[in-house]
């Protein structure tokens, strides 16, 4: 059985919640990366979110605000989602489908070891598999 681990992107470099917008950024280009886990200033390793470039651009830049003075802390909102290392393909599609999300953090024993993006489904799905989560992660996606 296919699980997360074996298609996830391993390690994941984390900002906590007191880094500003323009470094989240500056490190999503060097990493060549869209989206950054949020870890908590006491404790790195507990998620407190996921930033993505789309974040800083709707909730910071196009608000007219300078992602030098906005922190992470400002724009996370919900539940990080997760999923398990051993979790098996299944699983990971039926998360990142009920809450339509494109990248799902794996964790392990506590950790996070890695992420699950859509390039890394991509790579490992069967074209039918893909087209379908495709069709339900697009159809009525709101902007």
């Amino acid at each position: 059985m296919t699980t997360a681990k074996d298609i996830m992107h391993p390690g994941a470099h984390w900002i906590t919640k007191s880094d500003n917008l323009l470094h989240a950024a500056q490190l999503m280009r060097q990493l060549n990366v869209g989206a950054l886990p949020v870890g908590d200033e006491t404790n790195s390793e507990r998620l407190c979110g996921i930033i993505t470039d789309r974040d800083i651009v709707l909730k910071c830049v196009s608000q007219g605000l300078s992602p030098a003075d906005c922190k992470a802390s400002d724009i996370i909102e919900g539940t990080p989602r997760w999923i398990d290392a051993d979790a098996g393909i299944d699983e990971v599609l039926r998360e990142m489908e009920s809450h339509r999300i494109r990248r799902l953090p794996v964790i392990d024993n506590k950790r996070m070891v890695g992420m699950i993006s859509e390039a890394d489904l991509a790579r490992h799905l069967p074209e039918n598999q893909l087209a379908e989560f495709a069709e339900r992660i697009y159809a009525a996606s709101p902007m």
